[in-house]
Parts: structure tokens; C-alpha cells; sequence
């Protein structure tokens, strides 16, 4: 069901209306112009021409019938309806009796051609969803018996109600149908446009009859849009040329580079599913999970190098969330890739590593974070990581090399052991490909394998000897605390400057593990425990709860344990999603990136990185 096809099907059928539309327009104009159906049509359905009645025993009024149906017939004109020969049959001074049954007669013809009417409309409308020309012959066919039956009836019953004579009636018709009455300029035109009431009455429920199947269609396919959108999520829905199409939302606008290339602008939030189309054994405990539109085609979002997506889970019947950053490149529109490390006992890991299969359907949202390389903030970049620290790392290489950026790309990357190189083979084939791509892998553990590269930590001597020029590099970090603290020292002592260092640190690289499952119930009596150790209190105004706040764990973790809801998504201080009002009490955050300008000085503090010493109030 991609939005292509969505879109498709939808013009398909509101085209199928219009056509309707159309037909039956063109229908009721050609009947405005000729009132009378084939001879073949017209004896299909009145197979037994012979007459009987009253004008049986007027052998002279039918020959002129006859002769005037002949007549007709060699000047191209459609033979006149069965009804009018007997109209010029019956005499002036119709007896009561004859007046009667003609009456009867025409009554009849007339409800026998509203029938054909309605049937003819039904499958007429039916037979152009389908298109099926065939069926639309023979339902226009039956359209046209139907006003032929009609009008024929109508004569007759005007010939007995208007006091006129059978023959008059007959005679008028004859000539109106072969164009011989003259033009009388002081007659005003009867009916709207100068059509019959009949026929005006006609169009009018032709036009209703169209307008209501377009407002049907109209909102089944609004309804079946902002279903697809409940699915994926995406921008707001809104009917485009009559039709009504899923809309994407848009891609932000490209920003110039300095070398005139465009990088994407900064994309707006989203949130919604998406399908896990393949998983990838990148190392014994690393995983990567290809993410897809479960649309098909391009990803409901865009995102730049370097930034995050929130996964949401539900493993034990509670939504638990985590953020991950994509390793995927951003010029890879159809897909997004999540490389995840298995942590002991972390719970978002565990579900996606032990659970999660292809072809699943999850939930997400962002994209966030501002650890953004995209090549126009500097001519040469420096890429450190530290163990999985290195999918933002990967993400802005695979940007910069997927585009030919022409600056110089240095990679240092530190593992444990040689298996634990994520991307080994990516990077080798990369820097076969690109000249103006170096990188140095280093392994602290090499002990009983094969390697024949740098080995230990990332030091001094590692970074001076792999990067020359340093001190004009922009550098980039992502990886566990310690390195990250360490390796910004050895650079500060190499010349480079603060301002051209940007970390990236938030679940395990943080220094503290993911969520994990909540520990069992605490025995009789250790609240009083806490109590008597003085421990500091958090009191959740909104939701009335209270519990005890260790000096080492932040504010959301306590609601978590309490059932307290905090919105939240990267649990590392950048998103800003975890925003709350302090009302009381103080708070100590070691990160502040996602509050904004003034959020400080109205009491606003990040749930995930407030802790305190003392009892604090939350607006939650």
C-alpha cells in the first residue's frame, strides 16, 4: 500500500466518477435532442409491433401512420415511438370507454419508462467504475427506452387533458421531429436553457447523482488516508485537484554548502511506525535493525549525521523508552539503520536483541540531537569513538563519502578485541574508494588473535602520529565517559580548541547503564530505614506521590519506579522532552543542552538529569 499507490487508486476512482458524470451528461443532452432509441433497441424491447384498441378499425388513419413512419425511415429518421401512429388512429370524439383505457395505457408506458430509467441510471454508474463499455452500451440503451416509454405515455395523457385531438398531438410531434414547425419568436423558450421541464428534471438527478458519488468517494478515501496516517505518522492530510492523497511530509530545505553543495536543513519531529525490513549480526553482541516505511518508499522523516531516534517498547505491559543514533547515511532516503549494542540486563537491548524479528512493526519518533557533521562547517573533520560509540561517527562518514566530499576524514576508532569491530569490513572498502579517507583502529585486548594493528588505549602518541595538522581540525567524540573525558585532555594539551570539540554521550555512554527492570518490592520496614538515614524526598504535585531521592539518581528515574508519567526520550538531557517545573527545592543537572533560552530563570529543569541533596517538588 505505498503512497504512490494510495494516490493512484484514489485519482482512479474519482476519475471513474467523473467519467459517470459525463456519460450520463451527455446522455441527458442527446435525449433533450432526439427523444428515441434505435429500432433494433426498440423492438428488443417491444418485440410485438401490432396494435389493437381503437384504432384497429381505422384502416386509412393507420396507412398514413405507416406511410409516415416509411417516410421517415428513408430520410434517415429514427421510426416514431409505437404510441404516436395510434395517436393518429383514434378519432376526434374519443367515447369514454377508448379514453379510458388509453389513459390506462399511457399511465403505464409512463411508470414502465421511469423504471427502465432507474434501472439504466443503477447500472450505468455501476458499469463505469468497472469500465466496462459493453455493460455502458446496454445501460445507456435502456436509459434511452425508458424516456422514449416516458414520453410517449406523456403525449397520449396530454392528448386526453388538454382537450386536444389524438391527431393534432401526433401531427405536432411529427413535424417537431422533422424540424418543419417555423420558428415562432413569441414563444419564450420553455424549461431552463430552453430545455423541458422533463429534461431539466433529468440533468438534475443525473448532476445530484454525480455529486453524491463524488462526496462518497471524496470521504472513504479521506477516512482510509487518515488511517494510513495513524500507521506511519507523518504531516497532516489535506485533498489535493478533488482527490485526497496521504502526504508526506515534506523534506526540509537543503542548506548551501561552502563548496555550493546542499546538505539537508534541520527536519522537524515525527513520530510513528516503522518496519524492521532486516537485521544485521554486526558483532557477537551488536546488531544492526534496518528500518523502512511499512508504505514502502522513502522515510516519512529526514534526519542529518549525527542525530538519534527514540524507540518505544512495551516488554513487560509497561511503554519503556530508549534512544539510539543512526548509523544509516541521510542520503539513504528509503531507509534508517540502528546499530545496537546488547547490554547485561538492559531491557530496550534485551527486546530488540531477543525479540524483535523482521517485518515487525515499531514504534519511534524524532529524529534529535545536534552531534551534526554535515561538511560545510569545516574543510577537515576528526572522528574519535569508543566501542559502539561509533554510529553517529559512521552515519557523518557514510554522509561525507556518499556525497565525494573532497576534505579530509580522519577516523580513530578503540575496541576491546578484534572481533568487536563494528563496520570492519564497511571501513576497509571505504578507504579503498576514497583517498582523503584514513583510519586507525586500535585494540585493547589483542591477546590470542591475529592482529596486527595499533593496540591499547587511545593515547597522545596515537592521535599526533595519525593526524597531522590537529590543531585546525573540528573533532567529534562519541564513546563511553572515561574515554571521552580523557581523549578531550590529550587534545586541549595537542593545541586543539575547546570550541572545536563536540561529545556525544547519552544512555550507556554516559556511565550509567539503560533502564533496567525495576528491582522487587522493598521488605517491611526499610522505608523507615531510609527514613532514619535521611534520604531526600521527591514529591510529585500533579499525581500526588512522594518517594525517596538517592543523591546519585535522577528525578526520572524515580518516577519510572513510582508510575509517575514524564514524557521523555534520550534520557541524556539533549531532547528536552523530559522538561518539568521545579516548585520547590534545588537540583544539580550535569547536562542542560535541551532546555531552552529562559526555561532556567521560570524553574524549568530536565527530569532525567536533576538530582538533589535535599527535598525538591515537581510539577508531574
Amino acid at each position: 500500500m505505498g503512497n504512490g499507490h494510495c494516490r493512484s487508486g484514489m485519482f482512479s476512482r474519482l476519475s471513474v466518477t467523473l467519467r459517470v458524470a459525463a456519460v450520463c451528461l451527455g446522455l441527458a443532452f442527446a435525449v433533450s435532442s432526439s427523444g428515441q432509441m434505435s429500432p433494433g433497441g426498440h423492438e428488443a424491447h417491444h418485440p410485438s409491433q401490432t396494435q389493437t384498441g381503437p384504432g384497429a378499425s381505422q384502416p386509412a388513419d393507420s396507412r398514413v401512420a405507416r406511410e409516415m413512419g416509411e417516410m421517415m425511415r428513408e430520410m434517415g429518421v429514427p421510426p416514431p415511438k409505437e404510441l404516436y401512429p395510434s395517436l393518429m388512429a383514434l378519432p376526434s370524439d374519443l367515447p369514454s370507454e377508448q379514453r379510458n383505457e388509453l389513459q390506462q395505457r399511457a399511465h403505464e408506458r409512463m411508470k414502465v419508462g421511469m423504471g427502465l430509467l432507474s434501472e439504466g441510471s443503477e447500472a450505468l454508474s455501476k458499469s463505469a467504475a468497472r469500465d466496462d463499455f459493453a455493460a455502458i452500451e446496454e445501460a445507456t440503451a435502456r436509459v434511452r427506452q425508458g424516456l422514449a416509454q416516458f414520453e410517449s405515455g406523456l403525449a397520449a395523457h396530454r392528448a386526453l387533458t388538454e382537450g386536444r385531438t389524438p391527431r393534432s398531438i401526433a401531427l405536432e410531434w411529427f413535424k417537431r421531429e422533422m424540424n418543419l414547425l417555423p420558428p415562432d419568436a413569441s414563444t419564450p423558450p420553455h424549461g431552463l436553457f430552453g430545455l423541458p421541464k422533463f429534461h431539466v428534471f433529468v440533468i438534475a438527478i443525473l448532476l445530484a447523482f454525480t455529486v453524491a458519488v463524488s462526496w462518497t468517494y471524496f470521504h472513504k478515501m479521506r477516512r482510509a488516508a487518515q488511517l494510513l496516517q495513524g500507521l506511519t505518522g507523518g504531516a497532516p492530510l489535506a485533498p489535493t485537484a478533488g482527490a485526497v492523497a496521504v502526504a508526506a511530509p515534506a523534506p526540509a530545505s537543503p542548506v548551501p554548502l561552502a563548496d555550493g553543495a546542499l546538505a539537508p536543513a534541520k527536519p522537524d519531529k515525527w513520530s510513528g511506525k516503522l518496519r524492521v525490513g532486516r537485521i544485521f549480526q554486526e558483532t557477537p553482541d551488536v546488531k544492526t535493525f534496518r528500518l523502512m516505511n511499512p508504505l514502502g518508499g522513502v522515510l516519512p522523516f529526514t534526519h542529518l549525521p549525527g542525530q538519534f531516534l527514540t524507540v518505544t517498547v512495551i516488554p513487560d505491559g509497561k511503554p519503556v523508552k530508549r534512544s539510539y543514533t543512526i548509523a544509516s547515511s541521510p542520503t539513504q532516503r528509503d531507509h534508517a539503520e540502528l546499530t545496537v549494542k546488547h547490554e547485561e540486563g538492559g531491557v530496550v537491548s534485551d527486546f530488540l536483541h531477543a525479540r524483535v524479528q523482521e517485518g515487525d512493526l515499531l514504534e519511534f519518533s524524532g529524529p534529535s540531537g545536534s552531534f551534526i557533521f554535515t561538511g560545510r562547517e569545516c574543510r577537515c573533520i576528526l572522528l574519535i569513538g569508543g566501542g559502539v560509540g561509533i554510529t553517529p561517527l559512521m552515519s557523518v562518514l557514510r554522509y561525507l563519502t556518499d556525497r565525494a566530499w573532497p576534505g579530509d576524514i580522519f577516523l580513530i576508532f578503540g575496541c576491546k578485541t578484534p572481533r568487536d569491530i563494528i563496520f570492519r569490513e564497511e571501513l576497509e572498502y571505504l578507504q579503498r574508494r576514497h583517498p582523503n579517507l584514513r583510519v586507525v583502529v586500535t585494540v585493547s585486548r589483542p591477546e590470542g588473535t591475529d592482529w596486527k594493528g595499533p593496540t591499547g588505549r587511545i593515547t597522545k602518541e596515537l592521535i599526533s602520529q595519525s593526524v597531522p595538522d590537529l590543531a585546525s581540525r573540528y573533532v567529534h567524540i562519541c564513546g563511553p565517559v572515561p574515554m571521552m573525558e580523557a581523549v578531550k585532555k590529550i587534545l586541549a594539551e595537542l593545541g586543539v580548541l575547546k570550541e572545536r570539540v563536540k561529545t556525544e554521550a547519552f544512555g550507556p555512554a554516559l556511565g550509567k547503564p539503560e533502564p533496567t527492570r525495576p528491582p522487587a518490592e522493598l521488605p517491611v520496614g526499610a522505608e523507615e530505614k531510609a527514613a532514619r538515614v535521611a534520604i531526600p524526598t521527591v514529591t510529585f504535585a500533579l499525581s500526588d506521590k512522594s518517594a525517596p531521592l538517592p543523591p546519585d539518581k535522577p528525578i526520572l528515574d524515580v518516577a519510572d519506579e513510582i508510575g509517575v508519567e514524564i514524557d521523555n526520550s534520550c534520557r541524556a538531557g539533549i531532547c528536552g522532552i523530559c522538561r518539568v517545573k521545579l516548585l520547590s527545592g534545588q537540583v544539580s543537572m550535569a547536562v542542560e543542552d535541551g532546555l531552552e533560552a529562559g526555561d532556567k530563570a521560570q524553574g524549568i529543569i530536565l527530569a532525567c538529569q536533576a538530582k538533589s541533596t535535599g527535598n525538591v517538588t515537581v510539577e508531574a
